[in-house]
């Protein structure tokens, strides 16, 4: 079969791989229709490659037609649609039992201390072969797979595998009171839908902020308020959200950016600095003692009002990041984060995927490509060129 596969640092190729076959009784293989590129997998092209191999399969936004099945899978037929979401659990545990999927404590990679295995994403992560492919295994198929009905494109359903999930678990973690207000940092795929279900669940003020322009006309159109970061410092943001929010602050912060903020030059020094250094000294250094760009969220600490909710839905893979401890605990600010649980969120948003399309998925993605250009839209969506917000790969062409 033909993948995308991770080469080195910046270095994406497709290429011909063996066809993956069921290895346990709950796989199951499907034949990827569809496969979204995301932000985190613009980590792995850079700052996560310590914990890369080469020959390792990317992606985990994949949909597509069960192949074939293992002995134990009864709720999967070959033929059917499925959505496969990013994280693997197997539903049966205690973690999955309390609606943590992504801490499934049969998955959970323990040679790394990390929560549950994760669809083509490092070592961290159980290095499992990943989506952008033609084919894709599927463990725990027994549980995982969401099964989605025939006759409409998949763009209609394809977002559940993660931007849907993660965005709508950003917005259940913020807490955004009854008609308050709330600030999403970052317009990429997941700030994008985080805004659009937060003003889908009555917030009263949703307040979007971006540098790149393409970004913020698409909240624009869709009647958010904007703030463009370009010319404006912290204090400036500071100022216009507070005018917009009756001088206090909003109510809840999403930061949707992550490890990789504008405007961060000690920590962009410090991750190109260490980039240099051997990947088998990273892989030991980076767990203990490697440093995230902290520009978005120390602006949302700053933004967000006196007893407010800051939800941390971009990826962060520091573990020597200063924290204003301080003003955390001045502002009496509560803090939530994590890797969306998506399984847990599935039954609330399924609902939202009619006709009526109330949060734009059928339009959402903004370049639909063959999987033979994965290595083109690593780089234009890494350099946020073409106006490139959600690319979706088709293996078949």
């Amino acid at each position: 079969m033909r993948a995308a596969v991770w080469h080195g640092r910046k270095d994406v190729r497709v290429e011909q791989v063996p066809d993956p076959t069921i290895v346990d009784p709950t796989d199951a293989i499907i034949r990827v229709t569809s496969s979204g590129l995301c932000g985190s997998d613009l980590h792995l092209y850079d700052v996560l490659a310590p914990f890369m191999t080469e020959g390792d399969i990317l992606g985990h936004e994949p949909m597509g037609v069960v192949e074939a099945v293992g002995s134990a899978v009864t709720g999967l037929s070959v033929g059917e649609r499925v959505v496969v979401p990013f994280n693997i659990s197997c539903g049966h545990c205690f973690m999955c039992d309390h609606g943590l999927q992504s801490q499934c404590e049969t998955t959970q990679v323990t040679a790394y201390d990390s929560g549950a295995a994760l669809f083509g994403y490092t070592k961290l992560y159980g290095q499992v072969a990943g989506g952008q492919a033609e084919l894709q295994r599927v463990p725990h198929a027994d549980y995982g797979p969401i099964k989605v009905p025939e006759g409409v494109a998949d763009d209609r359903y394809l977002f559940l595998s993660d931007v849907l999930p993660t965005a709508w678990q950003a917005v259940e973690y913020a807490a955004i009171p009854d008609g308050g207000s709330v600030v999403v940092l970052g317009l990429g795929p997941i700030g994008d839908m985080a805004a659009r279900i937060a003003t889908h669940r009555h917030a009263g003020t949703v307040i979007a902020v971006d540098l790149v322009p393409e970004r913020l006309a698409r909240a624009r159109a869709r009647g958010i308020d904007v703030l463009d970061l370009n010319g404006m410092d912290t204090a400036q943001l500071v100022a216009a959200v507070r005018d917009r929010t009756g001088g206090r602050g909003a109510d809840a912060v999403i930061d949707a950016v992550g490890m990789e903020a504008h405007g961060s030059p000690a920590a962009k020094a410090a991750q190109t600095v260490t980039g240099f250094l051997p990947d088998r000294l990273m892989e030991k250094v980076m767990p203990r003692a490697g440093i995230d760009r902290l520009a978005a969220l120390h602006a949302a600490i700053e933004l967000v009002r006196r007893g407010g909710t800051v939800s941390i839905i971009g990826v962060y893979g520091g573990q020597t990041d200063p924290l204003p401890m301080l003003t955390l605990f001045d502002k009496q600010v509560t803090l939530r984060m994590g890797q969306a649980n998506v399984r847990r969120w599935v039954d609330d948003i399924i609902p939202l995927l009619g006709d009526d399309d109330p949060l734009g998925v059928d339009t959402f993605a903004t370049h639909h490509l063959p999987l033979e250009q994965a290595p083109d839209a690593y780089a234009m969506f890494r350099d946020k060129r073409d106006g490139a917000v959600k690319v979706v790969f088709h293996p078949a062409g």
